[in-house]
């Protein structure tokens, strides 16, 4: 595990994505109480502790951060995945492609690009840990206007199943967190583009307005169950807030593999 020693206390080099503002930054704080070392990547640079500016979308913007940091600071052992985008609220056949890709590019592929470049030093090490923040709309059946946000984090869940199941006894772990219904930017966006999708919209502004109402969840609470999660050696699993405004829905719990052509490995298919 990455640490340095301050004053006796052991610190561990964080790294967290979408720190600049919301949850991210809630997140990053958190780490700071701890008294861990932190780095924030964002696209604008600005965030908690060390602060540092990279399109999280680009593998080469990503390469160079991560040597950047190892370079500076050494390997990290933990790794906040927490930018996120809400994308288009709009049907397939409305949706612009650019913006439709940058959704999934934002929410899955940077993940995917981050996992990429710290995990080795994190086996390396034995020991490290990766939460990706997702959403209960991933478990939600599907609806109208939603397809880029909700393919994001479904994809987003299971990129972080496999790669749990990579990092099986390795000390690694790879969990996902929905950090509750927030009344952040992101909220902003989905209550601007309810108001104007049309009846088909109707279940957003519904949704907006609840949080409005009641405030959202606290960003604290999602930062509260990171430190949790990093803390324990659950792998693989879908985690929750503690008393969040949504009650927590079934995820996929204990699946039974019980494909026909194999006894115990996961094959192709």
């Amino acid at each position: 595990m990455a640490t340095a020693e301050a004053g006796g206390v052991t610190q561990r080099l964080v790294v967290v994505t979408g720190a600049s503002r919301g949850v991210g930054r809630a997140i990053a704080e958190a780490f700071v109480e701890a008294g861990d070392r932190v780095v924030s990547v964002s696209r604008s640079g600005v965030g908690v502790g060390n602060a540092l500016a990279a399109d999280l979308r680009s593998p080469d913007e990503i390469d160079r951060v991560a040597t950047l940091i190892r370079d500076s600071w050494g390997d990290p052992s933990v790794l906040v995945n927490a930018a996120g985008l809400y994308g288009p609220i709009c049907s397939v056949a409305d949706s612009d492609p650019t913006t439709w890709i940058d959704t999934l590019s934002v929410n899955l592929v940077a993940a995917y690009l981050t996992s990429r470049a710290f995990t080795p030093g994190m086996i390396s090490a034995g020991w490290g840990r990766i939460v990706n923040l997702t959403s209960a709309a991933s478990l939600h059946p599907p609806s109208p206007l939603n397809s880029a946000y909700a393919t994001s984090k479904v994809a987003l869940n299971h990129f972080t199943r496999s790669l749990a199941t990579e990092l099986q006894g390795t000390g690694v772990t790879a969990n996902v967190l929905h950090p509750g219904d927030l009344r952040t930017d992101m909220w902003r966006d989905i209550d601007r583009q309810a108001a104007a999708a049309g009846p088909a919209g109707e279940g957003y502004r519904q949704w907006a307005r609840w949080v409005e109402e009641t405030g959202g969840d606290p960003p604290e609470k999602a930062a509260q169950a990171v430190m949790r999660i990093v803390s324990g050696t659950t792998n693989g699993v879908f985690h929750w807030i503690e008393e969040p405004l949504q009650a927590p829905i079934p995820s996929w719990g204990d699946v039974a593999d019980e494909r026909p052509w194999t006894d115990d490995a996961p094959e192709p298919g």
